[in-house]
Order: C-alpha cells, then structure tokens, then sequence
C-alpha cells in the first residue's frame, strides 16, 4: 500500500527547537507525538543553510551546486523549471498540494508540480497576509500560521485518500512561515533593513513562557573570544558593527533571551496546526496510512560561535535539522536513528515510497532502507557549501565548502585561501562537541587535515556531478 505523504516544514527552526528535540521550556505535544510513535532522526542535516537553496534541495534531492538555487535573490524563472519530486508523484497517480512559504524566486505564482497551490509572494506577511490560490492574489485577515493551518487540514479532510472521498493517495507539503520574523523584501531578494520587522506570535500565545531562560552554552562566546581560534571572522564582526547593522539586529532582539522566547511562542501556533491535523487524519481513517515528516529549512544561531540573527554557516547549530518521521508501517516507534541524513534524502524517499523510482539526477539516496533497518553501505560523510551574499554586506567574502564526518568537521573558507590554510578550521566533535578547539593548525592534526581536505575536494567534484 502506497501511503499519503504529509510533510511539516518550520522556517528556521532550530534542531534543539521544540519538545522532544531538547528544548528546555517550549512545550509541542503534538509534534513530540510524531517523534514518540516514529523516529527522531538526531543527525539529520541542511547542506546550504540558507531559505531558497536549502528548499530547491529538499524538491530536488540535490546540492545547491548542481540546482543552481545558490541564494535567496529572486530566481522566479529558474524556480518555476526545477526538477520538483512532486512532478514525479503526479505521474505516479498521487494528488499533490503545496500549501505556504515558497521562496524560490519572489512571486507566490504556482509552480508546476501540484494540483493545489495555496502561498505567498517572498517571506509574506504574518498578520492579514495575502495569499495566491491557484493564481488569484486573495487578502486574508488572521494570523497566517493559523490560516495555513486552516488550509491543510481542508485539503487532508477532502483529499482523495480521506474515507468516503476518492482513491488515490496525496502528497501535501505545508511550509510554515513560523518561525521568521516579518520582512520588508524588495523584488531582487534584499531586505529594507530599515523596515525589518520583529517575531509575531498569535495574541494568544503573547504571555507564554514570560521569564523562562534559555540556559548558556558553552559555545555563546563573545567575537573577541571567538576570533582567537576562528580568525575567518574578525572583518564579519567588525562590519556588524556598524549603524546599519546594529538597528537591524536590534529590531528583532537579537541574540536575547526574549528572541527565544517569542520564537517559543510562535511555535505554540505550528504545534496547534499538527495536533489538529493529527485530528482530521484520525477523524478521516487516514493516520496510520500517512507518512508524516517533520522538519526546519536551515539551523539557527542563538550567540553560539558570537552569531546571531544567523543560520548560514557550517556550525552545528546552522545545519543541524530536526528530522522526525512517522509512518507505523515501516518506522519503528520511539527509534533515534544517529545516521548521517541530509535534506536531499527527502525527494528520493516519498518517490520510493510512492512506488517510483528516483532519477539519475537526485543526488539524495532514499531513506527506506533505515526504516527497515538496513544501515550498510550509509554514507559517512557529506558537504556544506554557501555563497556569500550582496543583499547581507558583512558576509562579502565568506563563502565556504566544509565536509563533515561521523565525527569530524572540516570548513574551507573559498575567498580567503591565501595557500597557507590558516583560515581553515578542523573540529573533532567526539572530544570537542562545541566547536571551540580549531585544530587546523596543530601539528598533529596535519594528516587528519589532509585527509579531510581530500575527502572535501572529492564531494564537491561529486555534488557537481563532473
């Protein structure tokens, strides 16, 4: 039996971010079910982390190097031509909706692929947004969590798996904006900084959590401190500095205790969306035959490493993803699989599981086979990679290929390389979880270091398919 495919995905969610992933005070029982009766997959990773690349990713099961999506500029041509797994599922007889943040190109126009098509233009608007049905700009009024949540469940309750309604199974990806604060965004993909707009939980979530702390990490370390074993970033914090900057990170509390806590309260609304939608399965005979996938589109930066707001390096906080997955036909209740999984993994699962076959082209590799256990021959290693950005002008100059391993992490700093390597940054995270001992520079890390500068050049010839 074919089942629905329903994936659930969180803007900028981190992987410590919600219940069962960690979080110390948010409370998600409904996304916590998910991790309860499936699997909460604990290394599951985002290879470009960053909005546009990372989703092109997820639609194609490839590295941003070979889609072309490299960064969040308005891209609306090329994002309307990509080789989407949901084109796939159509032939395979699935009904398919998108329902939410796109945000590959600017306009919320529909993209081949889906039968139902509900979005947004750029990051959209959290309160009385205007949204695209199949074509036509309609203006709502509401809170756009709730509304998107709205949508989903009408589409589960009439689609043609629901009991009494049609046959064929459906495939639905609701795209939260949650949690993204409101952005002014002008049509090349830039922001009005001017106009940067701050968290927006619904009004009934406003006094959730009010004093609860997120406790220090040993890696929330001042610049200064950071620059000693990371020099690649002593110009970055100096830019960040400026006037510009400062009125922007202000604007959005950044890198505070109350930035978490009203991103805790704008997930209190995500939660509501999968516990009803938890509902309409059940009410409609469906649950146990609906794969439920539960996942953020890149990291997020709480001052670990000095950074915040910030999601696009290759720290572990910026690529970790939360990874849950329920489907009681083949994923065990309660698992913690530790494999190496990466965003590309999911167009090759759901076109497996909907009884196709991925193509040449998808660089992912499909789950199934650790759902059933079957781990041999999993990858060990996989790349980071990032394009420095015009439309954020501290991060001129920071692009960077990184590999990492089950236990080691490797950053290649592309516009610095002077020969020397003295940018570079080499991690143990089995002794040196945190990231704070850059060993790149030791003597006796030197055959490791070349190792892993081999095994980087080997991904990135491959990620380009060459």
């Amino acid at each position: 039996m074919r089942p629905n495919l329903l994936i659930i995905l969180v803007d900028d969610l981190r992987y410590d971010e919600f219940g069962a992933g960690g979080h110390p005070y948010m409370k998600t029982p409904h996304i916590d079910r998910i991790a309860r009766e499936g699997a909460l997959f604990e290394r599951a990773f985002h290879t470009t982390p960053i909005c546009s690349p990372n989703r092109a990713s997820v639609m194609t099961g490839q590295y941003a190097s070979r889609h072309g999506v490299i960064d969040n500029v308005a891209r609306d041509a090329m994002s309307h031509g990509l080789p989407n797994y949901h084109l796939q599922l159509q032939k395979l007889g699935y009904e398919t909706a998108h329902v939410g943040k796109w945000h590959m190109g600017n306009d919320g126009m529909p993209r081949p692929g889906y039968d139902h098509w509900l979005s947004f233009d750029g990051h959209g608007s959290i309160v009385d947004p205007r949204l695209n049905h199949g074509g036509r700009y309609v203006q709502h009024r509401g809170y756009i969590t709730d509304i998107l949540n709205r949508h989903a469940v009408e589409f589960v309750r009439g689609a043609r798996g629901a009991a009494g309604g049609r046959r064929n199974p459906w495939s639905l990806f609701l795209a939260h904006k949650a949690v993204h604060p409101d952005a002014q965004q002008a049509a090349d993909g830039t922001f009005d900084m001017a106009r940067f707009g701050g968290y927006i939980p619904a009004p009934r979530h406003r006094d959730l959590y009010r004093g609860r702390r997120f406790p220090k990490l040993p890696n929330m370390r001042s610049p200064a401190e950071v620059v000693r074993s990371k020099p690649a970033w002593a110009e970055v914090f100096r830019m960040r500095g400026s006037k510009r900057s400062r009125a922007t990170l202000a604007a959005i509390q950044a890198g505070s205790q109350e930035e978490i806590r009203q991103r805790a309260r704008m997930m209190a609304s995500v939660d509501e969306g999968v516990g009803q939608l938890f509902d309409a399965l059940t009410a409609t005979g469906q649950l146990d035959d609906t794969l439920i996938l539960f996942f953020g589109d890149n990291g997020y930066f709480f001052g670990e490493h000095g950074l915040g707001p910030e999601r696009r390096f290759a720290y572990e906080a910026g690529i970790r993803s939360p990874f849950l997955v329920r489907y009681p036909r083949r994923v065990k209740a309660g698992a913690h699989p530790r494999d190496l999984v990466i965003c590309q993994d999911i167009a090759p699962t759901m076109i497996e599981l909907a009884g196709g076959r991925p193509g040449p082209q998808v660089q992912g590799r499909s789950l199934v086979p650790l759902f059933d256990g079957r781990r041999a021959g999993w990858r060990k290693s996989f790349l980071v990679e990032y394009w420095a950005e015009n439309a954020m002008p501290w991060l001129v100059g920071m692009t960077y290929k990184a590999v990492r391993t089950d236990r080691y992490k490797y950053i290649h700093w592309v516009n610095r390389d002077d020969g020397t390597g003295r940018l570079d940054e080499l991690y143990d995270l089995t002794r040196d979880p945190w990231e704070l001992r850059n060993l790149a520079r030791t003597k006796s890390s030197a055959g490791l270091r070349t190792r892993m500068r081999g095994e980087l050049q080997r991904l990135v010839v491959e990620a380009l398919g060459v």
